[in-house]
């Protein structure tokens, strides 16, 4: 049965300027949802609703809302599995990584529903009598959140779950191709009892969603924008927010690099790498954009990954694959492009582009989907834009080193900074690695991807501003320090001045 949805402003439905279709890429003539979009008018219309609920809300103790957090991780939970199947007919991630993904929202609430406990301020000691000296973590006010669908779920809980346990509203513009299942993780939400007003839902393109919130800076409505996307947008939207002296939290793409040393264990790397680059159809913002192998080990690892890579189920992503289709036609034009980048002095294994009857791969012929190969793509050169550039989609780059030093300059050669990966068994090479490449996110003798809820997440140069998800740091996006001093001595003690002083003897000698 098609969806029918729009978005929800105050708790009530707000009207629509047009339709989107979201299909299931797996089978393109099946309809997901048909999805209002909203104009700009709504998207401010929603930043004024929020910035009236947000007084509310911010005066409802923070324990309190802590166990409105600790109400959606149960509502999440009870309805993992339904949350987890439309997820992979919507965007067609395989299940197993569907109900990992809606897992995470689950952690994201187990950790911050103690925050509502624990938003801690200081009590400092001031240099003069009689004075006390205080901080506090305040709310920032309203949130424009606006996230991607390849993680439709997951990744907007790292935004609005720290943003509502700290006392902000907010509005939500998610994807549109992935917009049943945020509007089903809205429901969610709303129903853990939520006021009206607090969480708002739009559904809009990117124009209008760009004017919206151009609108509802220069109102003053909006005081925070965090935003997960390209780094093209992520530019776009941060000389906005710079314009209205605003930091936005901007989560962006990557080409993240796997290191491999002479010493790794090929076999773990081989299995990491083929995570890394062709899960999620090398559609997460951490897959792998290029293998850095040392030259003595390169002939038999590229063999190896290879095989590997040939052998892996692409397929229906309700069954038991490594990776399902692509997630929406647009991308699947794009990858086109990506394919295209491919040189002479490349070397490709096995074939390349959409998976078809004529096309097939091994037994399975796409079944009017939006399948691909996967591509292994060796050779590549530092100045080859397929090592440059971001490739969103199932194409992994391989190169050579033969030295850690030039490893690490080769994997912070494009400029993004998301995530990394080194395969080796030596601590000293571990570290070095760690201390010279330039990605917020470092892993040894583990895949590129795979962030877990208490830790911080976010990149560096292409990959974004250095703001941080996840963890206590992202506490930092959503609130403000107050500094408060409070003087009970009856009189003015000017700071700096009215200090008292103590005067050494420094010129006494032992």
């Amino acid at each position: 049965m098609t969806r029918h949805i729009v978005s929800v402003v105050g708790g009530k439905d707000a009207p629509s300027t047009g339709t989107y279709a979201s299909t299931n890429p797996a089978q393109l003539s099946e309809t997901v949802a048909q999805v209002g979009l909203a104009d700009a008018d709504t998207f401010a219309a929603a930043c004024r609703t929020a910035k009236e609920a947000q007084r509310e809300w911010a005066r409802v103790p923070a324990p309190v809302r802590g166990r409105v957090i600790a109400s959606i991780g149960r509502l999440v939970e009870a309805n993992a599995e339904a949350l987890a199947r439309l997820v992979t007919k919507e965007i067609g991630k395989p299940y197993a990584e569907a109900l990992g993904e809606v897992r995470e929202i689950v952690d994201t609430c187990d950790f911050f529903l103690g925050e509502g406990r624990r938003l801690y301020g200081q009590t400092v000691p001031s240099e003069m009598p009689d004075k006390n000296l205080f901080t506090f973590r305040n709310p920032v006010g309203v949130a424009a959140v606006i996230t991607a669908g390849n993680f439709p779920v997951a990744v907007p809980s790292w935004y609005l779950v720290p943003a509502l346990v700290t006392g902000n509203a907010i509005v939500w513009k998610p994807a549109e191709y992935s917009a049943a299942s945020a509007f089903a993780m809205y429901q969610l939400f709303v129903k853990a009892g939520l006021p009206e007003g607090v969480l708002n839902i739009v559904f809009a393109d990117g124009k209008e969603t760009f004017e919206g919130l151009e609108r509802a800076l220069t109102e003053g409505t909006v005081q925070k924008v965090g935003f997960t996307g390209s780094s093209e947008v992520g530019r776009k939207i941060g000389e906005l927010c710079g314009r209205h002296l605003q930091s936005p939290c901007l989560e962006l793409g990557g080409k993240n690099p796997m290191v491999i040393m002479p010493d790794a264990d090929l076999d773990l790397a081989v299995e990491g790498a083929l995570f890394s680059g062709f899960g999620t159809a090398g559609q997460r913002c951490t897959s792998l954009g290029t293998l850095i192998v040392h030259k003595d080990v390169h002939e038999e690892f590229a063999e190896r990954f290879s095989r590997a890579v040939q052998n892996a189920k692409i397929g229906d992503p309700a069954k038991d694959v490594l990776a399902g289709p692509l997630l929406d036609q647009k991308f699947a034009d794009r990858y086109e492009e990506f394919l295209t980048w491919i040189q002479p002095h490349h070397e490709v294994s096995g074939p390349t582009g959409r998976i078809t009857a004529d096309n097939p791969r091994h037994e399975f012929d796409g079944a009017h989907g939006l399948y691909y190969h996967p591509v292994v793509v060796d050779n590549v050169r530092p100045d080859d834009r397929i090592f440059l550039e971001e490739t969103f989609g199932p194409i992994v780059g391989v190169t050579t080193f033969t030295t850690l030093d030039e490893a690490i300059e080769l994997a912070n050669r494009p400029g993004y900074g998301l995530s990394s990966s080194i395969y080796t068994t030596d601590p000293q090479a571990a570290f070095r690695f760690r201390e010279g490449v330039s990605a917020g996110m470092v892993s040894v003798n583990n895949s590129t991807s795979g962030a877990e809820a208490h830790l911080p997440f976010g990149g560096n140069g292409k990959s974004g501003n250095g703001s941080r998800q996840s963890g206590i740091w992202v506490l930092d996006q959503f609130t403000r320090w107050q500094a408060m001093n409070w003087d009970h001595s009856g009189r003015l003690q000017k700071a700096q001045m009215d200090v008292a002083d103590i005067t050494p003897d420094l010129e006494f000698r032992i």
